[in-house]
């Protein structure tokens, strides 16, 4: 897909659009600063094939999920690429069931945008795809990433623990799930 890419959301400061083929560079090199990567591979360079193809695995979800996807962030002001958020049908849910992810460049850390982000994603499968629950998961020592989930709304579930590949500093003490189910999120928004 090249052209002219489809919006999906827009924030107060940011667009949420659907990746081109020709966002193989940004994805490059957000996926090979190391601190973002500290946490899905110990910060390990990720070469441009690699990319190529997880940008092809982008661009099929448009294809196959109506409303769902990895979605570039881009500042509206500037037009600068910030990174990605997703929300899609996580491995072995339904299509009412989305998982919410999000990676962004460095500079764009704690200047609120992975929360606005979120927060827009979460208000959009509620309200415009008829979502049932939402769910995240991140490595239980990433703060940051659980400071995100919990201000978008989701609440912790549990603490799991997989056999990971890759060995990365801190994943002894596993991954974190945090979910946000309909109901709650409609108490939560009752005033609106």
């Amino acid at each position: 897909m090249t052209g002219v890419p489809r919006i999906f959301l827009e924030s107060e400061r940011m667009i949420l659009r659907q990746f081109t083929t020709d966002d193989a560079d940004l994805l490059f090199r957000l996926d090979n600063d190391a601190d973002v990567m500290l946490y899905v591979n110990g910060g390990i360079p990720v070469p441009l094939e690699e990319i190529v193809l997880d940008l092809a695995w982008f661009l099929s979800y448009y294809e196959r999920f109506d409303g769902y996807g990895f979605w570039a962030a881009v500042e509206k002001t500037t037009g600068r690429f910030l990174g990605w958020f997703h929300f899609r049908p996580d491995e072995g849910a339904g299509p009412l069931e989305p998982e919410l992810g999000y990676r962004l460049h460095r500079f764009a850390w704690n200047q609120g945008y992975a929360t606005e982000g979120s927060q827009a994603l979460v208000r959009k499968g509620f309200t415009e795809l008829g979502v049932e629950r939402v769910t995240a998961h991140a490595m239980a020592v990433n703060v940051g990433s659980r400071r995100v989930m919990e201000k978008a709304g989701l609440r912790f579930v549990r603490t799991l623990h997989h056999d990971w590949p890759i060995r990365i500093p801190g994943d002894e003490h596993g991954d974190v799930e945090y979910a946000l189910d309909r109901s709650q999120w409609e108490s939560d928004h009752t005033s609106e």
